[in-house]
């Protein structure tokens, strides 16, 4: 094997999948906790433009994505007070792909991408591929996962450095970065003539009344700044894989064109679906809000009752990061799945140490995806509650 590949690691939101099958397979209900699979239903009008498709031959589009869609966009944008034109987008195979594009675009092998960490875990098998190396900047738990100080960001930066990358609202800590810290990393990457690429997929799931700034508010600055998007987990078509990779340096987009060309085009039907998503009525957007954001306060509250269990609040998004009194968070979530059961019931969960660069961080954590609903987060907190008492007797032996 090559040795790119065995520099992947296996994903571990996914990599635990056999033994929950497995669980299943015994009978015993997992609720799937480890994943940003949410249980909202995709909007009608969607699932109805894909039944209704009427074309007779599937053919090629155009590597940009559809026109029709591009021209779109524009107006979701602008309901944020974001200027952004058709000519800005560029349609790729989900938020994954634009995140490749980027930094395949912007970096040539072995330069460096700086990234807070922790941080979506696939970020680093996009990384391998592009033959990128991840620079880490530690957020700590204890900050609610903030931005780290500026000068943490700036010390690591070298001529091999092509960018700072962001993911806000955060996936996995759900961590908000604010205006005044955009524009830290904004006047650090101008400084020394870098990009700021900046994940907004969960940009609609702002909780406690807060605000989202995008990266696309500051005009000054938009030579440097790729926005990366997807309809995924806004209108809960995770399936679609349907993203944009937006920008308003023109040079940006006619090199990441070059690689559009190169896979052809992003799929035909699905963009179809994303187009019929943009017409969702406002309210349903709100509604999801206000859904996520009550599963937010039930399980925050479930988790900070357990012995031991340290998180906070989430300011967005729908994960969050919790550390647990264990050695060794995988071990837990894999004696949840083989070992353990409630009532029939258990619980998966992602262990958090490959959602570091730095090794040994994270090894007592886990990330939670609150995107079940609440009756079932209910059941999911007691089979935890359980499981954690159990594992921490039965298993490192301990007295509680």
């Amino acid at each position: 094997m090559s040795n790119r590949i065995s520099a992947f690691q296996c994903s571990p939101i996914r990599r635990l999948s056999p033994y929950a099958r497995d669980a299943q397979t015994r009978g015993i209900k997992v609720y799937y906790l480890n994943i940003g699979q949410p249980d909202i239903k995709t909007p009608p009008q969607v699932i109805e433009a894909v039944r209704t498709y009427d074309q007779t031959i599937i053919a090629y589009g155009n590597s940009e994505g559809r026109q029709d869609l591009r021209e779109a966009l524009p107006a979701y944008y602008a309901s944020y007070g974001l200027e952004v034109k058709s000519d800005d987008i560029l349609i790729t195979t989900g938020g994954s792909e634009a995140l490749q594009f980027a930094f395949m675009t912007l970096c040539d092998p072995y330069d460096e991408v700086i990234i807070p960490e922790p941080y979506y875990t696939n970020v680093s098998s996009f990384a391998h591929s592009a033959m990128v190396t991840i620079v880490p900047v530690t957020s700590k738990i204890e900050d609610g996962f903030s931005l780290p100080d500026i000068s943490e960001f700036e010390k690591r930066i070298t001529r091999k450095t092509g960018a700072i990358l962001l993911c806000s609202p955060n996936n996995p800590t759900g961590h908000v970065y604010t205006e005044d810290e955009l524009l830290q990393l904004l006047n650090l990457v101008k400084k020394h003539d870098i990009f700021l690429i900046v994940d907004e997929v969960y940009r609609e799931f702002c909780y406690d009344g807060k605000q989202f700034t995008s990266v696309l508010a500051f005009p000054e600055f938009a030579d440097r700044v790729i926005c990366v998007d997807s309809f995924s987990k806004r209108y809960s078509m995770c399936g679609s894989r349907i993203g944009a990779l937006v920008s308003k340096n023109p040079d940006v987009l006619a090199n990441a064109l070059k690689l559009a060309q190169a896979r052809l085009c992003p799929p035909e039907i699905e963009q179809v679906a994303a187009r019929a998503a943009l017409k969702t009525d406002n309210s349903y957007l709100l509604e999801v809000k206000a859904e996520y954001e009550k599963r937010r306060n039930f399980i925050v509250e479930g988790l900070q009752k357990i012995d031991g269990v340290v998180c906070n609040a989430p300011k967005g998004a729908f994960y969050l990061v919790a550390e647990l009194p264990v050695d060794n968070a995988e071990a837990f979530a894999t004696f949840m799945l083989k070992d353990f059961s409630l009532d029939g019931q258990t619980v998966m969960v992602a262990p958090c140490e490959d959602f570091y660069e730095t090794e040994g961080l994270g090894r007592k954590q886990v990330r939670i995806a609150y995107v079940l609903n609440t009756e079932d987060l209910k059941q999911a907190l007691k089979c935890f509650d359980a499981g954690l008492k159990a594992y921490r007797t039965q298993v490192l032996g301990q007295t509680l």
